[in-house]
């Protein structure tokens, strides 16, 4: 009976912190609709910015995620899933042009459950508590296609490829090669651009793990704000995720995904560090999280193309 009344405290409490979570995401997204930053200023958010960063010089991304009750159809898996090493390389080229790398260094899931017959084989034996896998990396190019006017929003476009580079037998990524394209769209608003929103609004090819010749082309959406509060602190919020196209039958592997994240930028000497809340939007993603990271703006390091 204790252990009863035990768990079903803990499932309560569980419930608390996801809609916490919920409440606090969508806080900052109505702060960010009527609130009133300037310059792209990227982590924690999943959201592309329009602008593009000086002309050869660098931006340098690092951060740590914790995500409770992630989930992984492809391999059966479900758990609490810690991110070592999000990092991000940017590059720009010119004026209008950059290039971006981007990836998880290590991914380590603690197993909560999974499936007695998984539908891939798993390279460890059932029972296991946990696993740990390196990420899909995913390079991109970012074009600025025209600057922002008093009534008309700014526009760029953002095309990549992720690459196979996890192990689909340790159960967390799926060692597949997918490709996206995206329209970026923003507009600053308030006294020297103090709210700076932007949105995204593209498309993904993703190939089907488990069908031969199959892939889901899914809606890639998201829309986010920064607020810059002080010449130290800016509050940011977005939604951000996929959209299955089909009316039925998704391939495994290819689930809707979406999350909100509510969190704040701060900067102290030449670094700028992040943290934000997350709350899983779909039923295929994880339940709640938190990030933290660090930026750090390079200044001019070679030449750029003119």
């Amino acid at each position: 009976m204790k252990s009863l009344l035990k768990n079903r405290s803990r499932v309560a409490s569980q419930r608390r912190i996801h809609i916490s979570y919920i409440i606090v995401c969508g806080a900052v997204l109505l702060a960010v609709v009527y609130a009133a930053t300037a310059h792209a200023q990227q982590r924690p958010l999943l959201t592309e910015d329009v602008d593009i960063i000086p002309p050869g010089s660098a931006r340098i991304e690092a951060g740590i995620d914790f995500l409770q009750n992630a989930k992984f159809p492809l391999s059966g898996l479900t758990g609490d899933l810690t991110r070592v090493g999000v990092i991000g390389l940017n590059v720009g080229l010119a004026p209008n042009v950059e290039v971006q790398l981007e990836g998880t260094l290590q991914n380590y899931l603690s197993i909560n459950s999974a499936m007695r017959q998984p539908p891939i084989p798993l390279g460890f034996a059932p029972g296991t508590s946990s696993t740990n896998d390196t990420g899909d990396f995913t390079l991109s190019t970012k074009i600025k296609l025209r600057n922002e006017t008093r009534h008309a929003p700014s526009l760029g476009f953002r095309f990549g490829v992720q690459l196979p580079n996890s192990n689909e037998a340790q159960g967390i990524g799926q060692n597949q090669t997918n490709a996206y394209g995206t329209v970026l769209f923003g507009k600053k608003f308030g006294r020297e651009g103090r709210l700076n929103t932007f949105g995204n609004i593209g498309i993904g090819i993703l190939s089907a793990p488990l069908e031969t010749f199959t892939q889901n082309d899914v809606l890639l959406y998201g829309l986010a704000g920064i607020f810059l509060f002080n010449n130290q602190i800016n509050f940011v919020g977005e939604v951000n995720g996929r959209a299955n196209t089909r009316g039925r039958g998704t391939p495994l592997g290819t689930e809707p995904q979406g999350e909100a994240r509510l969190g704040l930028q701060f900067k102290a000497s030449n670094l700028r560090f992040d943290f934000a809340g997350i709350a899983g939007l779909t039923d295929f993603s994880q339940r709640s999280g938190v990030t933290f990271g660090v930026t750090f703006d390079t200044p001019s390091i070679f030449t750029p193309v003119r």
